[in-house]
């Protein structure tokens, strides 16, 4: 795959970023594309390793072709490389910009060199198929007679839409929000991934025949037993939005709210919609803290910095992560090392604290004004249960002055008030929708993907799963499918 010694002729490039004082004044995407030859030297890059372990369950969940594909775009051949691609994942230039590259963690050239650019070769792999016009609407010849009901529009809703639409189902996707697009388009921000990309695969896919009912909140606008009337099978895929809490005193202060109150109101803005003062939550010259150091932190970060935060802080609990592989986290496997985000770059200084515990808010007259925290560490696990105790450092107490607080602390299960709760649908232990091997819920008919079954994830996974469901939803209406099986789904 590849040239032979392209690996040992270039070394790794990515794209450019955009300079700081620039993306700091808007929300646009953060890096501008690669010249195309650069692409093709970063497909030489790839080698023939025989085992391909980007393919592996250690790498894409979705078992893209990538050495097949980087192939093609080394020598050239754009719509080759796009028709592997599109084999497996419905929507690369998502994936492109927004996954954290599992594949990339298990490239076997990654052991003691940089890994293949995968990411970005997939990314303008897709985009260069929208600009040439190999990425068309491709609607069914054919319809089958049957409805299918998807609720929510996120990576797997839209995702299980696409299968079935191609195989010739009629499908309705409902969405609450006034956009379709779920978290792609509200919940990541436009500087990780530019809303237009959202929006043209939308279009294509309508003009495909898939039919958007945005705006309708399922169990609450209109009950699910209707859909289950309504239509030949239903599929859930609202994600998991029950956000974690931080049960400590003052978090009732006004200035404590979550990330996922605050990140979409700054997308609808780039869209031009009005916030009104009442509910409207923003950075401009306020002491920020950012709880959590995942991406949704890493996004809180970004944004807070573009509206202006006068300073950010963030706390993360676990202790700061390794500059290099541990010996007990060996390759394949995802290297759990210390990353810098895009947004980490923009701020003035280091922003992270970690090992930090948050002990409690203050303020006056109901607002926030201080939070207090202390420096912990992790003791030693308990053999039965595995798990280590948090201790508190004496001594390290501290406080910072904070105007605006914004938990990123992750999801721990769907919203189950409504059409979870209206269902009666068998949960299991961690509060997500159960589901057997069809992805079919304990009600007949009904199916579930993505975040609301396995949990909060990644939009990779969340792809595989609606590819997944499509399958099961296929062969429960025609008794066979010839849609494929994502393999590394548990």
């Amino acid at each position: 795959m590849g040239s032979i010694k392209g690996f040992m002729q270039h070394e790794r490039e990515t794209p450019i970023s955009r300079s700081i004082d620039d993306r700091l004044q808007d929300h646009l995407e953060v890096y501008n594309p690669l010249p195309e030859e650069k692409y093709k030297e970063q497909g030489a890059r790839c080698m023939d390793c025989g085992v391909p372990f980007c393919q592996s369950d250690k790498g894409c969940p979705l078992g893209n072709m990538i050495p097949d594909w980087n192939d093609m775009v080394y020598q050239g051949k754009w719509e080759e490389a796009l028709a592997l691609l599109l084999k497996t994942n419905n929507f690369p230039e998502f994936t492109g910009r927004i996954c954290p590259a599992p594949c990339e963690g298990s490239c076997v050239l990654g052991i003691n060199e940089e890994p293949v650019s995968i990411c970005k070769i997939e990314e303008a792999i897709a985009d260069k198929g929208f600009e040439e016009g190999f990425i068309k609407p491709n609607p069914p010849q054919d319809r089958t007679g049957k409805k299918i009901a998807i609720v929510g529009s996120g990576p797997a809703g839209l995702a299980c839409a696409d299968q079935l639409n191609q195989v010739g189902h009629s499908i309705t996707v409902y969405e609450k929000s006034d956009r379709v697009g779920g978290l792609l388009m509200y919940g990541i921000p436009g500087f990780k991934l530019d809303k237009k990309v959202v929006k043209r695969r939308i279009k294509l896919m309508e003009d495909e025949g898939v039919v958007f009912s945005p705006g309708i909140h399922i169990g609450i606008d209109i009950p699910l037993k209707k859909l289950m009337d309504d239509f030949d099978a239903v599929v859930l895929c609202g994600g998991s939005e029950k956000p974690r809490d931080l049960p400590v005193e003052g978090n009732d202060l006004n200035g404590v709210h979550y990330a996922m109150d605050f990140l979409p109101q700054q997308n609808k803005r780039n869209e031009g919609d009005d916030i009104s003062d009442d509910i409207s939550i923003v950075a401009k010259d306020k002491n920020v803290l950012i709880i959590g150091g995942g991406d949704t932190g890493s996004d809180c970060l970004g944004t807070s910095l573009r509206q202006g935060a006068k300073n950010v802080y963030q706390f993360e609990l676990l202790p700061q992560p390794p500059g290099e592989r541990k010996l007990t986290n060996p390759w394949p496997e995802w290297p759990m090392i210390m990353r810098v985000s895009s947004s980490h770059k923009e701020a003035k200084s280091e922003v992270r604290q970690f090992s930090v515990s948050t002990k409690k808010f203050s303020g006056s007259e109901g607002k926030l004004k201080k939070v207090h925290a202390s420096q912990v560490k992790f003791g030693d696990r308990d053999p039965d249960t595995g798990r280590a105790p948090l201790i508190e450092i004496p001594g390290s107490e501290f406080e910072l002055d904070v105007d605006l607080v914004l938990l990123a602390m992750g999801f721990v299960h769907p919203i189950h008030e409504g059409m979870i709760s209206e269902l009666g649908v068998k949960l299991d232990g961690r509060g997500n929708v159960w589901c057997d091997e069809k992805k079919m819920t304990s009600v007949d008919g009904v199916f579930v993907a993505g975040d609301m079954t396995r949990g909060q994830s990644l939009v990779v996974w969340a792809i595989a799963e609606g590819r997944e469901a499509a399958r099961g939803v296929d062969k429960y209406l025609m008794n066979t499918t010839n849609l494929p099986h994502s393999q590394f789904l548990k």
